[in-house]
């Protein structure tokens, strides 16, 4: 018998060789506390932080009138007690729900219409009723429509930035075609790629693709701005009779010296003339503290303008910014009595011309008749911001301030792009900013910044990501799925509120006469009863109730389709490990694709799964207990559970089996950060009752 009972208590005996580390977590933990995080039912309005209901209603609201003459202004919500208990509504074939009261207030404006100034003209503040909300029972389910009913999360991919390779399969060569997306919570995407001739492009919404610099353009960056943000430059000094280029260790290798290079102070031969320079003479060179390099004629020539290269007599311009140096071009600043230039530093082996063949393929600063430089760029950029709203809006004509004001609501606008905390984490994360969280909307750095890593990948630099990595794939727990389905309900209500507040004499209203809740309950109802992810709970046994709560669908509303689904996504990851069970998933069609937590997992406040380890210090392991992400143990050292340790918690083999980057290793003691806590902690609470697993 595995327990005994004495004295009305049930004392339960561990045959298990591994002393127990850690208890075991409330099981419908992630249930519980996401859809209470959702509500905040028992939280002060006033002291409620922005998620779940607060969240959606302070992004919706306030809801103004076309005229901004009006506003009805959220100030906060109750939730009250429900009618019946659940075992009524179950009797009764009823849903366990609280009503719903919203407090608003309704604002009117004088607007003075030769200052455009603002006053208030009146306030009504009133309680209106907004349906109900189904409340969750005390076992992590809801009663909906007198039956059971338990939401799934859903695993989908994370917000972010996402860099990848086509694996060579577009082209018949072979040949890598890199990409770059950027994935919002909310919004539009957006996608960066290259073609076969390495000319860069970009797609809004995955529709028609055209040149990335249209949009780069768009963002206010003009064609030498741009090729001074992708590209280092170099210096050439036309003093003597070769010209001379200022010392870069980096951009020497490979270019031949125009005359001898010797050191300074000794004298001696470093480099010969006509000889190419390698990576142990440029060194060499750096220690000696040269200063300038003598190279030869033919390697000024081809070199690319950074700038516009101007006459210093007449200001007239003789190479323009991102134009080729031949041997005209050359004589003519010679002859001008140019002392120096500055161009592009482009070596075809590490810092390919992407960026400058695609300028040259869009020409369109070469649309413009304007002869002054400013103004033809300011033109460029015009030009730009039309193409883009052509491109997304055909057959609808143009004008300069609607073509403005879509390009910004693109990305740039709040209520219509949002990135949401995880995304701005994962944009963060990936490219090395240091932005704050709160930050929903793109910048104008990020795009560039992705870009720029898009072109370090293209030159050999970098590392692809792994969409399956857990790193890259979030959980949404039931409260962010009501949420998102609340925020719909909310938005198709704020169209009628808007309507009926430009209808209708707005002073003699009431915000209870604004406000209709009906397409909320609706939104609501619909995703209870007949969401894919709303399912009747298993009631076979306690054990089917608790697995059904704890269990993962990659499928469902902004997640994958069985028919879509390739092998890699339904495979086993090694970042499951301790996240999610490699045993239990249902045969059949949906094989991979429904998964379940492990026993010791949790979700993080940001949706990614963690699992606990010993922390491991000076080849002692300790009782201090830490949960890491996919993305934080990536490079740690993490010990088996069932490695041999002594009573004072040393290890007592001299190599240890571990796990590093996702790869099986034996490691000495000094190496490990961290140990697993079980054995149990690979598998689900399901798996884990298998005798002899």
């Amino acid at each position: 018998m595995a327990f005994q009972v004495a004295h009305n208590v049930r004392y339960r005996r561990n045959f298990g060789r591994i002393r127990k580390i850690i208890d075991l977590p409330y099981l419908i933990e992630i249930q519980k506390n996401s859809y209470d995080l959702f509500l905040q039912k028992d939280v002060l309005p006033n002291q409620r932080q922005g998620i779940g209901l607060q969240e959606v209603f302070k992004s919706v609201f306030p809801i103004k009138d076309f005229n901004e003459t009006a506003s009805l202004e959220f100030v906060g919500y109750s939730l009250g007690e429900p009618k019946y208990d659940v075992e009524e509504c179950h009797q009764r074939g009823m849903t366990y729900a609280a009503p719903l009261k919203v407090t608003v207030q309704l604002v009117l404006w004088d607007v003075d219409p030769q200052t455009g100034s603002r006053t208030i003209k009146n306030v009504k503040e009133q309680e209106v009723y907004f349906g109900e909300v189904p409340l969750m029972t005390k076992n992590g389910t809801f009663m909906v429509n007198g039956t059971e009913r338990v939401i799934v999360s859903q695993l989908h991919r994370s917000p972010g930035v996402f860099f990848e390779h086509d694996k060579g399969k577009t082209h018949a060569s072979g040949k890598l075609l890199y990409s770059a997306r950027v994935i919002p919570y909310r919004g539009s995407w957006l996608d960066f790629e290259f073609d076969p001739r390495d000319i860069l492009y970009v797609r809004i919404d995955r529709r028609r693709k055209f040149h990335a610099t249209v949009l780069l353009r768009a963002l206010g960056m003009t064609t030498e701005d741009l090729l001074n943000y992708f590209h280092k430059t170099d210096t050439i000094v036309f003093e003597g009779r070769k010209p001379l280029l200022v010392f870069k260790p980096d951009h020497l290798v490979g270019i031949k010296a125009g005359s001898d290079v010797r050191d300074p102070k000794s004298n001696e031969l470093i480099v010969r003339e006509g000889k190419k320079f390698t990576r142990p003479l440029v060194r060499q060179m750096e220690l000696s503290r040269i200063k300038h390099v003598a190279v030869a004629w033919e390697d000024v020539l081809g070199r690319v303008a950074a700038h516009n290269i101007v006459d210093p007599e007449n200001r007239k311009v003789l190479v323009e910014c991102n134009q080729e140096i031949t041997q005209e071009r050359l004589d003519l600043i010679r002859e001008k009595g140019l002392s120096e230039i500055e161009v592009l530093f482009i070596d075809d082996s590490r810092v390919g011309p992407h960026l400058r063949n695609t300028l040259l393929q869009d020409r369109l600063d070469q649309l413009s008749q304007e002869k002054e430089e400013n103004k033809k760029q300011e033109k460029a950029i015009e030009h730009s911001i039309l193409e883009i709203y052509r491109r997304l809006r055909p057959g609808d004509p143009p004008t300069k301030d609607s073509a403005t004001n879509f390009f910004n609501n693109l990305f740039f606008n709040p209520d219509r792009y949002d990135l949401s905390k995880v995304g701005r984490l994962k944009l963060n994360h990936r490219l090395k900013l240091s932005v704050p969280l709160e930050q929903g909307t793109l910048r104008k750095e990020d795009i560039l910044e992705v870009v720029r890593y898009l072109m370090e990948l293209k030159n050999g630099n970098g590392s692809v990501d792994d969409i399956d990595h857990l790193g890259n794939r979030r959980v949404r727990a039931v409260g962010e799925l009501v949420e998102n389905h609340f925020r719909v309900g909310l938005v198709r209500m704020e169209r009628a509120i808007k309507e009926k507040m430009s209808l209708q004499d707005i002073e003699t209203l009431m915000p209870q006469e604004l406000i209709n809740y009906k397409p909320v309950s609706a939104a609501l109802k619909e995703f209870f009863g007949s969401s894919q992810l709303s399912q009747f709970m298993d009631q076979t046994n306690p054990l089917s109730e608790i697995t059904h709560k704890r269990r993962l669908s990659a499928l469902g509303p902004g997640g994958l389709t069985r028919e879509r689904a390739g092998f890699e996504v339904r495979d086993v990851h090694p970042t499951h490990y301790g996240r999610v069970c490699p045993i239990e998933t249902p045969e059949g069609p949906n094989i991979g694709l429904i998964a379940s937590l492990t026993t010791y997992a949790r979700v993080n406040e940001y949706g990614f799964i963690e699992t606990p380890y010993r922390e491991v210090e000076n080849s002692r392991v300790t009782d201090r207990i830490r949960y890491l992400s996919a993305l934080e143990e990536e490079d740690h050292v993490i010990a088996q559970a069932n490695a041999p340790i002594d009573s004072r918690g040393t290890f007592t083999a001299d190599l240890v089996s571990a796990r590093k980057g996702g790869e099986f290793v034996m490691a000495r003691p000094e190496e490990v950060d961290f140990m697993d806590v079980s054995p149990n902690q690979l598998v689900s609470v399901a798996a884990s009752l298998i005798p002899f697993l």
